[in-house]
């Protein structure tokens, strides 16, 4: 049964090492939560080491530099493991050929150009008629478009049977008070088309294998922290590690009038139609 807890303080003698999100737990993309912060902190201070985990789709570089501006300092975490860097070595190999259709930002350009693997050369961004294969890192304008812009495209492309390659298996993200398609979202709706679409962020085992690798342990007691019920918590359980779900982010409106509190009730039954059940929850990470 999934135990609510007040502080990370409570179990964090439990534990070695820390996977935590990032959107929804450290900050909401506008500020970072000083309580999620000083909590990081601690567990550092206590000898714990911290990987901050994110589907985002852009190399580690680019995310450390975003969480600077928002005022996370490098005290609260050992490292940055992205959904960008486990997909850009699949895409690296081939795995959706080397002339790739990309969906996605300007700002995901790095996802191409952010390396010095010897095979980026290889990959070459091509408009769909000539693609082998899809990336995609989100949709062109994430503040105004949602996946049904994209159907007649994926149409297009699944009737070619073009693979898609998804950098950011997030469904949905909360950018302040508005909520935002993700590159997830698109490729559901690939998948639900008859596509085929290859996912390497969380809750599948490339990234969660890629911070280990980044921390340099291969035990150890680990816990992960999220908001995102099918990833950060399906991940966990998929991995076999506890987690505590941040229940004051995306499924917040489910929790009870008091974000920091969820409602044991509501939780419960919220948790028993999903389910699923994290090891810990809390209303947001403190």
């Amino acid at each position: 049964m999934t135990r609510i807890i007040d502080s990370l303080a409570e179990i964090a003698d439990g534990y070695d090492v820390l996977v935590c999100d990032l959107w929804g737990c450290v900050h909401n993309g506008k500020v970072a939560y000083p309580a999620a912060i000083a909590a990081l902190q601690a567990f550092r201070q206590g000898g714990g080491k911290v990987a901050l985990m994110t589907n985002a789709p852009r190399p580690r570089r680019f995310v450390a530099e975003q969480i600077d501006r928002l005022g996370v300092p490098q005290d609260a975490w050992d490292d940055i493991v992205t959904s960008g860097d486990a997909a850009q070595d699949a895409m690296f190999a081939g795995r959706v050929g080397q002339n790739v259709w990309h969906v996605g930002p300007e700002r995901d350009l790095g996802f191409f150009t952010e390396t010095t693997d010897p095979r980026a050369p290889g990959i070459r961004r091509v408009p769909l008629e000539d693609a082998e294969g899809i990336v995609v890192t989100g949709p062109y304008d994430d503040m105004t478009e949602t996946p049904e812009d994209y159907r007649a495209r994926l149409e297009t492309a699944q009737a070619r049977g073009l693979p898609l390659l998804c950098a950011n298996p997030d469904i949905v993200v909360d950018y302040g008070e508005q909520r935002l398609y993700c590159a997830g979202a698109l490729a559901g709706l690939y998948e639900e088309m008859g596509g085929e679409a290859l996912y390497f962020g969380k809750p599948h085992a490339p990234i969660y294998d890629l911070a280990r690798r980044r921390l340099g342990v291969s035990g150890g007691r680990e816990l992960a922290i999220g908001d995102g019920i099918g990833t950060d918590v399906a991940g966990a359980v998929a991995q076999g590690i506890d987690s505590i779900f941040v229940t004051g982010g995306l499924a917040a409106e489910h929790m009870g009038g008091d974000v920091e509190r969820p409602e044991d009730s509501l939780l419960r039954a919220w948790l028993k139609a999903e389910g699923i059940a994290p090891t810990y929850a809390i209303g947001r990470l403190r």
